[in-house]
């Protein structure tokens, strides 16, 4: 059996988390619009016929700013120890500037090999995404190079294929059925956090959390963490209009993962 680690590196906003879901066949990190939603390191586990492909969803590779951003580096660069290769993600549609030739700097000295994902291919021209290619491909000597779109699955299953090439020999680290490392609770406190940061937008920044109280057989108790009372009113809504949408929308997921109906 093929077995192994592959860390996933890209700036900000990439797709990242888009991509590791979809290699891995379902919901294993939370999706936002907003920078910085992944703050932890998370391991996605791809499991096929003779292979298990496991992915570490990094939070996204930038400049330390703040204390928060330099304890997420921590967890970058800690990542990348003992890896059999990284997965760089760009976005084709945007420019690949700075912010992605500093990932791309540190990634290539790693030493290993380095396959590129440009995410976000669907819908645009072909003439566009060539131009990106070839702008990707001067970014270091790369294993691989490959096109794709995290949303439509276009290129993902080459791009699997492709990884797990990667692979050594090696043993069966997680149980097959499982599709991530993180405990249920922190996996229900994901999904409740992504219907808060969805539901509130720009209203409420990233310091919104979540801490799981109770998982019982009907029952799943949540609490849901802002900094100020401003926030509190955002989240709780009009009448509690916006706390029960976020409910409302993180249940079905909720259920899926747990195997039966809960009141949340």
């Amino acid at each position: 059996m093929k077995s192994g680690f592959v860390a996933v590196a890209g700036r900000p906003n990439v797709g990242k988390s888009t991509l590791v879901n979809a290699l891995c066949g379902g919901k294993v990190a939370i999706v936002s619009d907003k920078p910085q939603t992944t703050r932890r390191r998370i391991l996605g586990l791809a499991n096929g016929d003779g292979f298990q492909l496991v992915l570490a969803d990094l939070p996204g590779f930038q400049r330390p700013l703040d204390p928060l951003t330099e304890r997420m580096q921590r967890t970058v660069d800690a990542a990348f120890e003992d890896v059999e290769g990284i997965l760089l993600v760009l976005s084709a549609r945007e420019r690949i500037g700075a912010g992605d030739r500093f990932v791309a700097r540190r990634v290539f000295e790693v030493g290993v090999p380095v396959v590129i994902a440009l995410n976000k291919v669907d819908r645009l021209k072909g003439g566009h995404i060539a131009t990106q290619m070839e702008t990707a491909s001067r970014l270091g000597e790369f294993h691989a190079l490959h096109p794709v779109s995290a949303k439509t699955g276009d290129g993902v299953p080459d791009l699997r294929e492709e990884l797990v090439a990667l692979l050594p020999e090696g043993p069966l680290y997680y149980p097959q059925e499982q599709r991530s490392d993180l405990p249920v609770e922190l996996q229900i406190a994901e999904l409740v956090r992504e219907q808060a940061l969805r539901l509130t937008k720009d209203e409420v920044p990233h310091a919104i959390s979540v801490e799981v109280d109770e998982i019982a057989d009907k029952v799943v108790r949540a609490d849901v963490l802002v900094e100020t009372e401003s926030q509190k009113q955002i989240v709780v809504g009009k009448g509690g209009t916006k706390i029960r949408d976020i409910g409302k929308t993180a249940r079905p997921e909720i259920e899926a993962l747990l195997g039966h109906h809960v009141f949340l």
